[in-house]
């Protein structure tokens, strides 16, 4: 018997290779889990929509943990069956703070309350959304409400997230005043967008193009597995984690097993039990092999 019963495993950069496909070696590996009865949770950045490919590459029936954990949904049914929502009074005074910087706001939706994924406050001088945002919503048939003005939020129940897409030295300053002013009630980090060749060959020589998140204290991906592990009785010592960013630094410390990528940030790599090969290398095939044959 496997020493795991739960293997959570990051998107972006993990079980999806520079390509953003799932390998022919990682879709079997996921099964070969689920044969060994092991329960497989995906735990991406992305909203349901956006995952709903990789989903479908290795048939994801369970349960799965989107929106940096922020909320857990059914992507058979694509019903929510937890959250953790945003405070309407820090969405009130960081949104503002926010576009204050020159940035459109991007705040994600539990979905099936609101009706669609993104609301975009553009604010009084109408900040656009960079490029790369604007493709990546298209590229995921992502549905999206602008507004000017944050009272025009019809459903401010409903927010989970807050996010700005701006090149990594732009958002180090924004992120260290968010953090200032709001660090004890919000969770935050950047790190980077997924972005297309010819995108990245546009950006500035030395930078990279950087998203910020702001969340509810309590979300986390690892927050979100605690959720569901409870739920079957499963123990944190019983699950494995694996992933390669920065929001995946909780579940990775945390878990029984934590598996960094090889791909993987260093802060991640340094927190990890085990290392792997890089998304590109199968690194997660790699991962659950040895869990199932008990070497890890």
């Amino acid at each position: 018997m496997p020493r795991y019963d739960l293997i959570a495993i990051d998107l972006d950069g993990t079980l999806l290779d520079s390509r953003r496909r799932v390998s022919p070696a990682n879709v079997r590996a996921v099964q070969a889990a689920r044969d060994a009865g092991v329960q497989v949770v995906v735990c991406t950045g992305r909203g349901l929509v956006e995952s709903a490919e990789a989903l479908a590459a290795i048939e994801q029936r369970d349960p799965v943990v989107v929106a940096g954990g922020s909320i857990v949904s059914c992507p058979v049914t694509t019903s929510t069956l937890h959250r953790f929502s945003l405070n309407a009074s820090l969405v009130e005074r960081a949104v503002p703070r926010l576009i204050d910087h020159g940035h459109a706001v991007m705040i994600l939706k539990d979905p099936v309350a609101a009706g669609y994924d993104y609301l975009i406050v553009h604010g009084p001088e109408r900040h656009s959304l960079d490029p790369v945002t604007r493709w990546w919503f298209e590229k995921m048939n992502v549905r999206v409400r602008y507004v000017d003005h944050l009272h025009e939020d019809e459903h401010p129940e409903h927010s989970v997230r807050l996010g700005v897409c701006a090149l990594s030295g732009v958002l180090d300053v924004i992120h260290n005043d968010i953090h200032q002013s709001f660090g004890e009630h919000a969770t935050m980090h950047h790190f980077p967008a997924v972005l297309e060749p010819e995108h990245a060959a546009r950006l500035p020589e030395g930078q990279k193009l950087h998203i910020l998140e702001v969340f509810d204290r309590s979300a986390s991906k690892w927050s979100a597995i605690q959720w569901l592990a409870q739920r079957r009785g499963i123990q944190p010592e019983r699950i494995c984690a694996i992933g390669d960013e920065i929001n995946d630094l909780p579940m990775i410390r945390s878990a029984g097993l934590g598996v960094a990528m090889g791909n993987a940030v260093p802060a991640v790599a340094a927190a990890a039990g085990r290392r792997t090969a890089s998304n590109d290398e199968d690194g997660v095939a790699h991962a659950i092999h040895n869990v199932l044959s008990e070497r890890w």
